[in-house]
């Protein structure tokens, strides 16, 4: 959209709002159950609500993305939508946390839950164009980096919402303040984005036919009959990986909580079942500290592998994925009640997700920009937002499963069978990153044999 080359501190910049909405991923996701739970839903219902998240964004980002790719605003193409995404999740995030003290007692879970739904809609809608925006500005040659880039900030967004819990010993009974300096960050970082950014209007044929209001939807339709085979291959791998990390993002907090420290968030104040529960999330927090450095660390050591060697992208994605599998096998059958058994395996279950951010997206933003170079039609923010429904179709069968388990037994022993799921999932996915077609573009087999008869090869 810029001729000149953006430098990578200004991309960074631009990049920034990844950070807050990570927080704001982090502190929802672990506490949104507990939260039900607080409000007086059932164990099985208060998790089945979860399904908000892959619901929604399963629909809301690929339409999101192809009205942002086809945004005709003076303002830009992704602006625009950024804004009304930040509004919306501000409205929405403030009723969902304020819903127990304007509603009557007992009744606060009957609105919560379905502005729990609306809440999720929102940030996919605020979320989705932050990608695009940068891939839309970086050169071929930054596209990798910059989604690395993306990973480094996650974390710092991961360390800080998992800082922000230390707050209170409870955080689902703050939900309200919480929330309200989270949606405040979010504004701010949104800001600096808007104050960097540039946009060139897109600008279209006068003579060519007006899209109709389904357009969104056939767009969609044609971007996925015409993705390349990689696209497909990298979608059942993010599906099977975020089925694990589901199990660590979402229920890690219930896993201390209820399963490793056997406390409870609706017990009494004061009681011992409640101190063992705050015990428990502090014990989280700071697994999510460390599973946050940990990210930051990682993450910078695949920019480096990557940048700085001509190991394929697939022969470092794998290992990473093989890590959540041993450390979801730790947590289903070795850590029982040791508190620091649990910090550890959380720490190093970071590992797939770093590397499905990181890698995936990649790929994805240079086979794009290639395509651009060479005059075919791109959809960056939609091939980036399918290959995101694939993360909300894991949440959905890790969610799904552990709902089912919990309808038949204790939350405390439902907990550890979820990571049993996860470690079958990741083991599949696993072996699926390593048959990735990763080569790069102009790659000729024949120049590879050739090396490999003289002694030599890549």
């Amino acid at each position: 959209m810029e001729e000149k080359t953006w430098p990578l501190w200004k991309l960074v910049l631009i990049a920034l709002p990844q950070v807050s909405v990570q927080v704001l991923w982090c502190f929802i996701g672990p506490n949104s159950a507990s939260y039900m739970r607080h409000l007086g839903v059932t164990d099985s219902l208060a998790t089945l609500n979860n399904i908000a998240g892959p619901i929604t964004g399963f629909f809301t980002g690929p339409l999101v993305g192809a009205t942002s790719d086809n945004l005709t605003s003076r303002f830009g193409r992704r602006r625009p939508v950024i804004l009304a995404g930040l509004i919306s999740v501000c409205i929405a995030g403030t009723l969902f946390s304020t819903s127990e003290y304007f509603m009557p007692e007992g009744k606060a879970a009957y609105f919560a839950a379905p502005m729990y739904w609306v809440l999720d809609v929102t940030i996919n809608i605020l979320q989705t164009p932050h990608r695009a925006l940068v891939a839309d500005l970086a050169t071929e040659e930054q596209q990798i980096p910059m989604q690395v880039a993306f990973v480094v900030l996650m974390s710092i967004g991961n360390f800080m919402a998992f800082s922000i819990m230390k707050i209170y010993k409870s955080p689902v009974d703050h939900m309200f303040e919480l929330m309200f300096g989270i949606c405040l960050f979010n504004v701010f970082c949104v800001g600096i984005q808007f104050l960097v950014a540039r946009e060139k209007q897109l600008k279209r044929d006068p003579d060519a036919p007006k899209q109709s209001a389904c357009a969104p939807v056939f767009t969609v339709v044609e971007a996925v009959a015409g993705s390349p085979r990689l696209l497909y291959h990298l979608a059942a791998v993010q599906c099977l990986v975020w089925i694990g990390n589901t199990a660590w993002n979402l229920y890690a907090g219930q896993w201390f909580g209820n399963a490793v420290f056997q406390g409870d968030e609706k017990a009494e104040e004061g009681s011992p079942l409640k101190v063992a529960y705050e015990d428990g999330i502090s014990a989280f927090t700071v697994g999510g500290q460390g599973k946050a450095l940990l990210q930051l660390i990682s993450a910078l050591m695949i920019i480096g592998i990557l940048l700085k060697t001509t190991i394929r992208p697939r022969l470092v994605y794998a290992p990473c994925i093989f890590i959540g599998l041993i450390v979801s096998i730790l947590a289903a059958f070795f850590v029982g009640h040791s508190g620091s058994f649990a910090i550890a395996v959380m720490i190093f279950s970071v590992m797939p997700e770093t590397g499905s951010f990181a890698i995936p997206f990649g790929l994805v933003a240079t086979l794009n920009k290639r395509a651009e170079e060479e005059g075919k039609p791109v959809s960056t923010a939609l091939q980036m937002a399918l290959l995101n429904c694939c993360v909300t179709i894991g949440q959905q069968i890790c969610t799904m499963s552990l709902a089912g388990i919990e309808a038949s037994m204790a939350l405390a022993a439902a907990l550890p069978c979820v990571f049993i799921v996860a470690a079958v999932a990741q083991g599949l996915g696993g072996i699926g990153a390593l048959f990735l077609d990763d080569r790069p573009a102009g790659y000729d087999e024949s120049s590879e044999e050739t090396s490999e008869e003289s002694g030599f090869s890549d």
